[in-house]
């Protein structure tokens, strides 16, 4: 098992893939998150001062910054994850791979565990971006940043864990549809349009909002406790987030569910 895990850690380090993905999260993240600070920070009197202007009290803008790496940020893990079995497919690298280590669950199982480690380096990564970003310009607008708050550092923390779980996703839907182009539409349209569809068209009634929090981006937004987008109840409703806990659990049952349903079916077809 330690060769294994030896064997896909230097798959993913030895190609541009986990760094070309890191780049873009940097900019993509830290630009979200100052652009959110500087509104929040600079123009929360402003808007305040507007019928039905969103305006957050003051304590809360600091995590709706920070949180913006798991909020506009977890597709780049998912993502990661995703390619890292379809890539194998792809270019038949896991024909040697399985010669080499014919028990391909212990093959799955290596590939989890170093993509479980690389979406938690993700985190960190755009925890920097936001906060490297985020913080100068809540303060520089005279807002709190909160950085020597324990509760900042515990949101940074389960921050980690969700980016985490979102690259052990990513790989479950990669060995559940190997064929990469389909699985990366999959993922682009399910996160970036079917699910907010859905998050904002169950918060309609609270019936369906207790059933829109158990959707995966819900559940990372309960798991990090702050979202730009739970911030003023878009796909909430009336209903209450799920605690942090049980978004993680959400988050990790639907990653081992997917890992499994893969690992049943294309897993254990022939490659060549």
């Amino acid at each position: 098992m330690i060769a294994t895990l030896r064997a896909e850690l230097g798959k993913l380090l030895t190609t541009r893939l986990w760094w070309v993905l890191a780049l873009i999260m940097i900019g993509y993240v830290g630009f979200t998150a100052g652009l959110l600070a500087g509104l929040f920070g600079a123009l929360g009197d402003q808007l305040g001062g507007q019928a039905g202007a969103p305006q957050l009290p003051p304590e809360a803008i600091a995590p709706v910054v920070y949180s913006t790496v798991t909020a506009v940020g977890y597709v780049f893990p998912l993502i990661l994850g995703t390619l890292a079995i379809t890539s194998e497919v792809r270019y038949q690298t896991l024909t040697p791979t399985f010669l080499a280590q014919p028990k391909r669950g212990r093959v799955l199982a290596a590939k989890l565990m170093v993509l479980a480690a690389a979406g938690a380096v993700f985190g960190v990564i755009g925890l920097v971006a936001a906060m490297g970003l985020g913080a100068p310009i809540l303060t520089a607008t005279g807002t709190d940043a909160a950085l020597d708050a324990s509760d900042t550092w515990a949101l940074a923390g389960r921050i980690v864990l969700a980016m985490a779980l979102w690259a052990v996703v990513g790989v479950g839907v990669g060995s559940l549809i190997p064929n990469q182009i389909a699985a990366i539409v999959v993922v682009l349209a399910f996160t970036q349009f079917v699910e907010p569809i859905l998050r904002f068209g169950t918060s309609i009634w609270e019936w369906t909002a207790s059933v829109g929090r158990f959707l995966p981006g819900a559940a990372s937004d309960a798991l990090v406790g702050s979202s730009v987008f739970t911030a003023f109840g878009i796909g909430g409703g009336s209903v209450e987030m799920l605690e942090w806990w049980q978004g993680g659990l959400v988050l990790l049952a639907l990653a081992v569910v997917v890992a499994i349903a893969g690992y049943l079916t294309s897993w254990r077809r022939d490659i060549t």
